[in-house]
């Protein structure tokens, strides 16, 4: 069996997606199992409909305004670059009508409902393929994978949903009793997943690069220090994830084709800038290109 796995990593998502559409148009790899986390879970449906053109114009087209309800971000241009700053009045609004974090992403969940209509579910449950988001159970303490094959389509988009809802800047959701939270915060990269359910090749995309090639700057206040201290988490829950997937696939004779960002795209992944996705997206689909020309070369 063969899988598609892809991490989470906000706004990088987009090299992600060029990726994989150099491995499925242009390799004509036929994958039976589809994982992702975060930004991956909102590819993978569509992938695995092949209908790449379609989540590419969705996904290098959202701005803030497609993610957020309630925006605790500010965006400021500075040394030509962006920061995100507090939007304090969006903040304490938030707080005020009892939310328990800083922002809401409805938004983001009436996109997803929006971009996969119920008769591209129901062709997806036709498919002898299998797609599987990532969650966070905060409630038990534990990661869950659901799988397209166990819900109905409402149930499945707000999975989507919740997979990729980044707390405590984004929306926390109580459903089945359990809160619930980003998959990242448990599992970035589930390449163990993947081999469990029977994968024998995996192509796994890190929305990271292989080797660490910065140093970030001094935290300019609390909020920035809480953003730095969570990407901090997440790298080294990547980092464990692939660690034990390598571990995992030499035992059960699984092989895994990484595919790493060749540098370093953006130090902050909640920034998302059309021009910028839609050159990561290229970026991806040439480095997809070149690795695999490279390899077959060398064979």
């Amino acid at each position: 069996m063969k899988a598609l796995v892809i991490s989470g990593g906000g706004s990088k998502g987009a090299f992600a997606g060029g990726v994989a559409q150099y491995l499925i148009e242009d390799m004509r790899k036929d994958y039976q199992l589809y994982l992702g986390t975060s930004t991956g879970s909102l590819l993978v449906s569509h992938l695995a409909l092949e209908k790449v053109e379609k989540i590419k114009e969705v996904y290098t087209s959202v701005n803030q305004k497609s993610i957020f309800s309630h925006n605790p971000f500010r965006i400021k241009q500075k040394y030509q670059g962006q920061q995100i700053a507090i939007n304090h009045l969006n903040v304490l609004y938030n707080f005020l009508r009892g939310s328990k974090t800083f922002g809401e992403s409805y938004n983001l969940k009436s996109l997803i409902r929006n971009t996969l209509t119920p008769d591209e579910f129901e062709r997806l449950t036709e498919l002898n393929k299998d797609i599987v988001i990532t969650v966070s159970n905060l409630s038990l303490n534990q990661v869950e994978y659901k799988s397209i094959n166990d819900f109905e389509y409402d149930d499945f988009c707000e999975w989507v949903w919740i997979s990729c809802n980044y707390i405590p800047f984004m929306t926390l959701v109580r459903k089945n009793g359990c809160e619930y939270a980003d998959g990242g915060l448990s599992t970035m990269v589930p390449i163990e997943e993947a081999i469990r359910r029977g994968a024998k090749e995996i192509d796994a995309i890190i929305l990271h690069t292989e080797v660490n090639y910065m140093n970030r700057m001094p935290s300019r206040n609390a909020f920035d220090l809480m953003t730095t201290m969570f990407n901090y988490m997440l790298d080294r829950i990547e980092y464990q994830n692939i660690k034990i997937g390598k571990f995992v696939a030499s035992h059960q004779g699984a092989i895994i084709n990484f595919y790493y960002t060749p540098t370093v795209l953006t130090t902050n992944s909640l920034i998302f800038n059309r021009n910028k996705m839609t050159k990561w997206w290229q970026n991806g689909y040439d480095y997809a290109r070149l690795k695999n020309h490279s390899t077959s070369e060398i064979q």
